[in-house]
């Protein structure tokens, strides 16, 4: 088990200065991290980065209000062959997007250049706000899209975050230009790593239950008696004997003893059980 003073590297989704870079950034400012970032290509690079690797934490997306639940970062942490790793921290953070140049003028600008997908997402201010006859170019990705920028002139602009701004030293026309001001999406931190109780955790779990009647009820009910609230629970089919895995939150600290006792009351009923973290809920983000 490491602690956070003798971590040497933190493991992020690429490209870099994307939203999970700066949920990392987050996290390194949580923790006073003084260590290397490296972006990965998958979600499951980074967990086996984690995996295999001392001394390391991943970020991983894990939720997000318009697109839902991205299911490989915790299918990836279920199926991770070190027990060891699981979530000890999470934040949630707005998606922001800004229109970036290189002139300071917002009134002069002609072109916007971004991916295909955030045309889209900033659709009404791209209507109400910009010239009718655009000129749109399309880039792959934000960062490219900066890049593109030293290809234009002073008349045009690109979709981007601040972080991109502040790396491509560029002004920041306006923020928060897309449509949806509520687009939030939540970030775990995992790694090998115990956490301590505080006043407002949460706890993970996983589990399959035989395919038979009443199966999970009696674990639900486990739950009741010991008076434990639930948060959220998903069922995905399981690869094997047509078993479906559960995945739980539920409110407190495996510490606890009235935690714990639970799931040890739970581990018996199960044909397949792994603990994934206990960490303290994240705080609700400040929207603009």
């Amino acid at each position: 088990m490491a602690n956070f003073e003798l971590i040497k590297n933190i493991a992020y989704l690429e490209p870099q200065h994307s939203f999970s870079e700066m949920a990392t950034d987050e996290f390194c400012i949580k923790y006073n991290l003084k260590c290397s970032k490296t972006p990965f290509k998958t979600i499951k690079q980074i967990v086996d980065f984690v995996t295999i690797t001392p001394d390391v934490l991943g970020v991983l997306p894990v939720e997000n209000t318009i697109d839902g639940t991205i299911r490989e970062s915790l299918d990836c942490l279920i199926n991770s062959t070190n027990p060891y790793i699981k979530i000890i921290s999470e934040i949630t953070m707005p998606v922001e997007y800004c229109l970036l140049s290189k002139t300071t003028e917002f009134y002069s600008i002609t072109g916007l250049i971004a991916p295909p997908r955030l045309f889209g997402k900033c659709h009404e201010f791209i209507e109400n706000e910009l010239p009718r006859n655009l000129n749109i170019v399309e880039a792959p990705t934000m960062l490219e899209s900066a890049y593109d920028l030293h290809n234009h002139n002073l008349t045009y602009a690109a979709i981007g975050n601040k972080k991109i701004a502040q790396a491509c030293r560029l002004n920041v026309l306006r923020e928060n230009i897309h449509d949806d001001k509520n687009n939030i999406t939540r970030y775990i931190l995992i790694g090998n790593i115990d956490t301590e109780e505080s006043e407002d955790d949460k706890t993970t779990i996983a589990f399959k239950t035989s395919n038979r009647p009443g199966a999970l009820l009696e674990i639900l009910k486990i739950f009741l008696e010991n008076n434990i609230n639930l948060s959220y629970i998903s069922s995905r089919p399981s690869k094997e004997n047509n078993e479906y895995i559960f995945i739980v939150n539920f409110d407190g600290h495996i510490k606890n003893p009235r935690m714990n006792k639970a799931i040890e009351e739970i581990k018996p009923k199960t044909s397949f059980f792994r603990y994934l973290g206990s960490y303290k809920k994240a705080e609700p983000p400040c929207l603009k």
